[in-house]
């Protein structure tokens, strides 16, 4: 049984640079938890302090319930997958798999049976006597798992291992490690840049901005109920349709430019909090599979109108990219050494000019009769919108 505990850990460089700061998590015996945030964020330096790569600058780390701040890597009871499998090309795949084994002055029999029963679990059992040079990706990939693996450790470090397959090879390995995960039942701490592997292979996900921890939850909860306009707009591909928009004096209607949506009852008995905002502007986040795409018209209540300017066709599903009037709003993301407040980008010039216009993406049928150019009218599910406070950027809920 081990756990991993941060307890408000933080990293800052010699030049002042703070990479992480505060950071609390706790991973518990046998879970997967992910580390995922744009480039910068501080999730790989989190990642090297729990291994002993990075010293810990603030806060505490406890592996297993013991204080590890000083503890060298080999003594922390660790495995760690790099990006780069970094495998001996010279030594075989028995030997690679072994190297660690033969540190420690194990027994050739200790030796050979752990690295024959993990071959067998990672289908390798037929290449332990070809060089990495012989190996495809995926099967380097998975050697590289294998030597982690031989060690028994009481935890799994993986930083961004998949990253150098290609597509189709990546979603295959992501089912592989999550199957060979459970099966283990090792807590494991995983990096990744790319928010569609952590939703897919974390039993909860962390979003990391600037070094500090945004939101840490399973991931339907990430995507259904964000904490933030950051986390919103992260998680999700393609990204959250957020709007400008303004909730009228009586609650009923939020103006979206020159357009306008009815808001029903509902929505205020989930989101009690909202009936502050009533009269005043909010950020108003729509998923594009909550977008109904209909035929050209009039914009009414319940609906608004924009204009094509790109359909993409997946297969089982068109991305409708429109231009809609409403003013232009994003979410800028902070240099690595900025505090990780998200900003808001109202219209062209920063403030909220009240005339631009925006783009935004529809996820709709591929038998929807929709083309470049066409003007389109759409309905969004009101009781799936996202609400933010303008200041905060924090979501607007019930607290």
């Amino acid at each position: 049984m081990s756990t991993v505990t941060l307890d408000k850990l933080g990293k800052r460089y010699a030049n002042g640079v703070d990479a992480v700061r505060g950071l609390d998590l706790d991973v518990a015996d046998g879970e997967f938890l992910v580390l995922v945030g744009p480039s910068g964020c501080g999730k790989t330096t989190a990642l090297r302090m729990v291994a002993g790569l990075e010293d810990i600058t603030s806060g505490e780390l406890r592996i297993g319930g013991k204080l590890a701040n000083a503890l060298p890597p080999k003594e922390r009871d660790i495995a760690m997958v790099f990006q780069h499998y970094a495998l001996y090309p010279h030594l075989t795949v028995r030997d690679n798999m072994g190297f660690a084994l033969r540190l420690r002055k194990e027994s050739k029999a200790s030796v050979k049976k752990k690295v024959e029963e993990a071959a067998e679990i990672l289908g390798l059992t037929d290449y332990l006597d070809r060089k990495p040079g012989h190996l495809s990706g995926g099967q380097r990939q998975r050697v590289a798992m294998g030597r982690a693996i031989v060690r028994d450790p009481a935890v799994f470090l993986m930083d961004e291992p998949l990253s150098n397959l290609d597509a189709k090879l990546r979603v295959q390995m992501r089912a592989e490690v999550c199957k060979l995960q459970r099966r283990l039942g090792v807590a494991t701490l995983y990096v990744t840049h790319d928010q569609t592997e952590a939703m897919t292979m974390g039993d909860r996900v962390a979003v990391l901005l600037g070094g500090e921890l945004q939101q840490c939850a399973p991931p339907q909860e990430l995507y259904n109920r964000p904490d933030n306009l950051f986390v919103a707009a992260f998680i999700g591909s393609p990204s959250m349709n957020v709007f400008m928009g303004a909730l009228s004096g009586d609650g009923t209607k939020v103006s979206l430019g020159s357009q306008q949506l009815a808001v029903p009852s509902s929505v205020y008995t989930e989101r009690p909090a909202l009936r502050k905002y009533l009269g005043k502007k909010v950020a108003v986040g729509i998923r594009p599979e909550d977008l109904l795409v209909g035929t050209q018209g009039e914009a009414t209540e319940g609906r608004f109108i924009g204009d094509v300017e790109l359909v993409e066709s997946l297969g089982s599903e068109l991305l409708v990219y429109f231009r809609v009037d409403v003013e232009e709003m994003s979410v800028v993301l902070p240099a690595v050494d900025e505090p990780a407040e998200e900003k808001l980008e109202l219209g062209a010039t920063g403030k909220a000019t009240g005339s631009g216009t925006s783009t935004g993406v529809a996820r709709v049928s591929p038998s929807t009769p929709v083309s470049v150019g066409q003007r389109i009218e759409m309905s969004p599910d009101v009781t799936r919108v996202q609400w933010f406070d303008l200041a905060t950027t924090k979501a607007i809920r019930g607290e």
